[in-house]
């Protein structure tokens, strides 16, 4: 892990505006690119207040972004798009938003489909500008290159990755996160948090995404708590908001692992939001991975204001990690109902995702995800 000699590349949005007050730049820099048909992808709430983007004349808006947004939710966008025909398309919202927006950039005047992009590296091109405009600090896709989408009936997440999927302008602005409610400031929190961690206890992890890993691990340490009481606290929102884009860099080189191959199904099955999947789980993969990476297990315990010694057992980090999953108002309040039966299809489905798992920094089995399962049953 994090050999200096490996090759890395890490990619930016060409254009990266950050502070209070910046979501109104969209419309002077999409003007200066010579846009005029734009479509604006939001969730219902976001879609009241476009307004707030400063764009010039009328945007063809699609407001019907769902949580876990699945295969349907991408095709009626799809035929939204096709039909507006954009030049500029705007992610507006959260994740959600977000990646269904890359999506229809690439797809929505392609002979591509979606069964022809899954995978990396397989989208053909685009033509569309991309501008990413996040409400929420969780999943940093404003700059990421990556976008998921649930196949509903097979239970499972389809990824898709590819350069051309890269906004050409994000725009990060905490005052567009000063109306998420606490609940979902610390669940989408610790869902940034996850990102940073996993790219930072990778197997491919290196020296150059560390760094963002660590500032990011650090900035949740530090603001999460106050984000959630105090929803009002620029500051805070503001580090939130930099954690999360943080996370989101580290995802391009690094991306995710067992944590998220896990919570997963916890989306896919239960239709839990992937913000609060992530943040359930986090603390037992946390522990899990300890004894693979000890030093850098408690570096981010440190970083978390959660000290544990140079060497702590499984035990202490998930004890320390819970707790500070808890003081943020994470809880076993919201773990569904489980069966046995539903315990081990979510092991076969996350135990199948070896696009995560193979970057875990401990192998994982079967019978240890159905274990972390059995153990987060047994909260609620």
């Amino acid at each position: 892990m994090s050999s200096l000699a490996r090759p890395v590349t890490l990619q930016y949005p060409p254009t990266l505006q950050c502070g209070q007050g910046t979501a109104s730049a969209v419309g002077p820099w999409a003007e200066m690119q010579g846009c005029r048909r734009v479509l604006v992808v939001a969730d219902a709430f976001n879609a009241d207040r476009i307004e707030r983007l400063g764009l010039p004349g009328q945007a063809v808006v699609f407001d019907r972004i769902r949580p876990e947004p699945d295969i349907a939710n991408l095709d009626a966008l799809l035929a939204v798009a096709r039909g507006a025909a954009p030049d500029l398309v705007i992610g507006f919202g959260g994740g959600s938003a977000m990646d269904l927006a890359k999506l229809a950039a690439v797809l929505h005047d392609s002979v591509q489909t979606l069964a022809d992009v899954v995978g990396a590296g397989r989208v053909a091109g685009r033509r569309s500008v991309l501008v990413q405009v996040p409400t929420t600090s969780g999943t940093g896709s404003e700059c990421g290159t990556r976008a998921l989408v649930t196949d509903a009936a097979n239970h499972r997440k389809l990824a898709v990755e590819s350069r051309h999927m890269l906004a050409d302008m994000a725009v990060i602005d905490p005052d567009l996160t000063i109306s998420v409610p606490p609940a979902v400031t610390a669940a989408t929190g610790v869902d940034a948090l996850a990102h940073c961690v996993e790219s930072f206890t990778n197997r491919k992890s290196h020296p150059l995404v560390d760094l963002y890993a660590e500032e990011g691990i650090r900035l949740v340490g530090r603001h999460l708590a106050q984000a959630v009481t105090a929803g009002d606290d620029g500051e805070a929102r503001m580090g939130m908001s930099l954690a999360s884009m943080y996370g989101g860099l580290c995802l391009g080189p690094v991306n995710t692992a067992a944590g998220h191959a896990v919570a997963y199904p916890l989306g896919t099955r239960f239709g839990l939001p992937h913000g609060l999947a992530n943040a359930l789980i986090f603390p037992y993969v946390l522990a899990f991975n300890a004894p693979a990476c000890p030093a850098k297990t408690a570096r981010i315990l440190d970083l978390l204001g959660q000290p544990g010694g140079d060497t702590p057992s499984e035990e202490e980090v998930f004890r320390l990690a819970d707790g500070f999953c808890r003081g943020v108002g994470i809880d076993g309040a919201a773990i569904p109902s489980f069966a046995e039966g539903d315990l081990e299809a979510m092991a076969d489905e996350a135990f199948s995702i070896k696009r995560l798992l193979d970057n875990n920094p401990r192998d994982v089995g079967r019978n240890d995800i159905l274990g972390i399962y059995r153990r987060l049953a047994a909260r609620r």
